[in-house]
């Protein structure tokens, strides 16, 4: 019961320093990270395919929406596998 009253900081801010995926396996932090790079593939091919064969403007828009927004998802997830690197 005594070392659970003890407090030290240092081990708080490693903790907190290994990022937010930090509770997951690192395989499962694998997956993510491929997770994220087909979103950012998928997203890549829907708007090339969009600006080459698509001249409808509001599915144009719309696909280039859901591409934007793959997009943005894809980022976030990665930027959250690199602030789990290991230290």
């Amino acid at each position: 019961m005594q070392h659970l009253m003890q407090f030290n900081p240092s081990t708080l801010i490693f903790a907190s320093a290994r990022g937010p995926l930090a509770s997951m396996h690192a395989l499962d932090v694998m997956w993510v990270s491929f997770y994220s790079i087909g979103l950012l593939l998928v997203s890549l091919l829907i708007i090339s395919a969009v600006r080459k064969w698509v001249h409808n403007a509001f599915l144009s828009f719309l696909l280039k929406l859901v591409a934007y927004v793959l997009f943005f998802i894809g980022t976030l997830l990665m930027v959250l596998v690199i602030l789990t690197w290991p230290n």
